[in-house]
């Protein structure tokens, strides 16, 4: 089973590390994600830009306003996802566990992934029969 984990940092919190210490937990970090990837738990995972660099879209009064930053003010923000393959919750949460990214960065927010393939098999269905 898929799961979804989002990785949380306070804002400012790598760029303050001094070199040699950004550079030993981004290693720290990439060895586990390599042990992760070696056997075959490891689905996909992007870090993101800076919260600043953010563009949100919202639904006002029938129409799409834009707007830069974030959605939420936080003293945290999402700095990254991991796809994780795991048995179930609890194998999803042993494997964070030893990520270094919890240890050193903040929480990781595990969610299992929705499998949607009825509900899009079911809608191309019925697109299918208005055409």
């Amino acid at each position: 089973m898929k799961y979804i984990c989002l990785g949380y940092i306070e804002p400012n919190k790598f760029e303050d590390l001094t070199d040699a210490e950004r550079n030993a937990w981004v290693d720290e970090c990439f060895t586990y994600d390599d042990e992760l990837r070696a056997n075959g738990h490891f689905a996909g995972g992007e870090a993101l830009q800076p919260p600043e660099t953010a563009t949100t879209l919202r639904w006002v009064n029938g129409k799409v306003s834009v707007t830069d930053g974030p959605y939420a003010e936080t003293k945290e923000q999402i700095g990254g996802i991991l796809i994780l393959e795991a048995r179930d919750l609890n194998h999803a949460i042993q494997l964070m566990s030893k990520h270094p990214g919890v240890r050193k960065a903040g929480p990781f927010e595990i969610r299992p992934a929705a499998d949607l393939s009825e509900m899009i098999r079911e809608s191309e269905q019925r697109r299918a029969a208005t055409s």
